[in-house]
């Protein structure tokens, strides 16, 4: 699979505090698209992102509540990696409701349960976010 974009997205509750740490730690800033997604960048790139789950419970390692975090993973063409992933053994969670729209995602387990998602229209969401 060749993918567009990747980035790490975690949840939190408090988005700015989250954003502005993991800025720290890439040397990068912080990039609010809206009060619930902020991402950072470093040097054009876009490597990870905070999305607000208000509901958030903080992981407790190694033992306690289970770490929490999501991947969205940029294609080409959604059809055939949808394919593809059902193939590996994903679970398709939430599919889009229009997969010929210009931008879009769908919300995939692994396995193991681990929530992913198949996005695409790259150049439009970053387009649509640089305004």
């Amino acid at each position: 699979m060749r993918f567009a974009q990747q980035i790490v997205v975690l949840d939190a509750d408090d988005v700015a505090t989250v954003a502005s740490f993991w800025a720290g730690v890439y040397g990068g800033r912080v990039r609010p698209s809206d009060p619930s997604w902020y991402e950072v960048e470093v040097d054009g790139d876009y490597p990870l992102a905070v999305q607000h789950a208000p509901d958030h419970v903080r992981p407790e390692w190694p033992d306690g509540q289970p770490q929490q975090m999501h991947l969205d993973l940029y294609v080409e063409d959604i059809r055939a990696e949808h394919e593809r992933v059902m193939g590996l053994g994903a679970e398709l969670l939430e599919a889009a409701e229009d997969l010929d729209a210009a931008t879009g995602f769908q919300v995939y387990a692994d396995p193991a349960g681990h929530p992913f998602c198949l996005c695409w229209g790259w150049p439009i969401w970053r387009a649509q976010l640089d305004g």
